[in-house]
């Protein structure tokens, strides 16, 4: 059973763009205990090296799904898996998914300010900056809505669902 689930959680990590497979492994491990591991009983139970093992969880300590724990009478590192997922994906959203948003932002701004001013270029900016006030539009509404869930807010997707229609209608109204 830990072992289906181990590979299975692996899995999934390595194609969330997230976490690798390792890391994914060992959160499963992690996460099926009544107590922390120490890192060379997560190498024994993954067949690792201690030291890949040592390296690979520092990323799971970062992203908090994974903490580092004291065992007494134990000079060792233990860790145990988080189990507040809540807490875990709001750090998700706002450390991974909420820069992405906002990388597309600066871009589109940064695109918005490369107007030439020639009259024969006129209406091919005219239609480019339409389309990149539409995605503004659409990426600001998902970054305010990330802003939301992280704070324990709560979403409208419908706000979402309506901005494109809502932009796209103002602009059609103005040709």
């Amino acid at each position: 059973m830990t072992a289906v689930f181990v590979d299975g959680i692996g899995t999934a990590a390595a194609t969330s763009g997230i976490l690798t497979q390792l890391q994914g492994r060992i959160f499963a491990l992690l996460y099926l205990q009544a107590s922390a591991l120490s890192l060379d009983a997560i190498a024994a139970e993954l067949e690792q090296s201690k030291s890949n093992i040592s390296v690979t969880i520092r990323g799971l300590v970062e992203w908090h799904l994974v903490r580092r724990s004291r065992v007494p009478g134990s000079r060792k590192d233990h860790y145990e898996a988080a189990t507040d997922f809540w807490r875990v994906m709001q750090e998700i959203m706002e450390r991974r998914f909420r820069w992405n948003v906002r990388q597309v932002l600066v871009a589109a701004d940064e695109a918005g300010r490369g107007a030439s001013g020639r009259a024969a270029d006129r209406e091919r900016e005219q239609f480019v900056a339409a389309r990149l006030l539409v995605l503004r539009a659409f990426f600001s509404a998902i970054d305010a809505g990330i802003g939301a869930f992280t704070q324990g807010k709560p979403l409208d997707p419908e706000a979402l669902r309506n901005v494109v229609p809502m932009i796209s209608t103002r602009l059609s109204r103005r040709h």
